[in-house]
């Protein structure tokens, strides 16, 4: 992982274009590839950035002590940033991350909904489990049977925290051609009533999970509200 912490502005263009005014900023520029620029009152979404696959082009530092990255996706769309001066430049080797070690239920839920997708509805299907993202792997990804693409976030108790999780992941994989467009659903054993709402106005369904159904206990499978 390399750290740059720099007085920068950042132009996106793309689909949409995006800018950053100069400021100081944190620039992570992980081993995957990916690129992603942070301020220091967002936690730990970014202000912008470019998922892997991407290409990272150095300029050379002009007259003025101006250095300029391009970052190049397979979609042609470029994230350029200006820093006019570099505060501090590091590399690291993290290694192999061991990854999140989910609640026994909660890994259990996700198993047992990514074997029974037809839960979700009738013709869903499942892509992946743990899809790996830049910032981190969604639970599940599948396509409903319009062959719409689907985040599924798992919990056993879905808080307002797990929906900006999922509106996170939404961001991300609606950036990525090959996917968009991609809608989200939250799924938990519980969803707090703050939650759903939120939810809800960021047009992400609520699936209530039945841990005991899932697992062929009871008849009744799911509700989809």
């Amino acid at each position: 992982m390399r750290l740059v912490i720099a007085r920068c502005s950042v132009d996106y263009a793309g689909r949409l274009t995006a800018h950053l005014a100069p400021a100081l900023r944190l620039i992570l520029v992980k081993a995957d590839g990916s690129v992603s620029i942070h301020a220091d009152d967002r936690a730990y979404k970014p202000l912008n950035w470019m998922s892997p696959p991407c290409v990272l082009k150095e300029a050379e530092a002009d007259a003025c002590g101006t250095v300029v990255w391009t970052v190049v996706n397979k979609a042609d769309e470029k994230l350029i940033i200006t820093m006019t001066e570099v505060l501090h430049d590091s590399s690291h080797e993290l290694g192999v991350d061991p990854g999140l070690v989910k609640d026994g239920v909660e890994a259990h839920l996700q198993e047992l909904l990514a074997d029974r997708m037809e839960t979700l509805g009738a013709g869903w299907t499942l892509i992946r489990r743990e899809y790996m993202t830049a910032i981190g792997p969604v639970d599940i990804l599948g396509r409903d049977a319009d062959g719409t693409t689907v985040a599924v976030e798992i919990k056993r108790r879905g808080e307002i925290d797990g929906v900006e999780q999922l509106t996170r992941y939404l961001e991300l994989l609606n950036r990525d051609p090959l996917l968009a467009p991609v809608k989200g659903v939250f799924a938990a054993q519980e969803i707090k009533p703050q939650a759903r709402v939120l939810a809800t106005d960021r047009g992400i369904s609520c699936a209530v999970l039945d841990y005991n159904a899932l697992r062929g206990i009871d008849d009744d499978k799911l509700r989809l509200f």
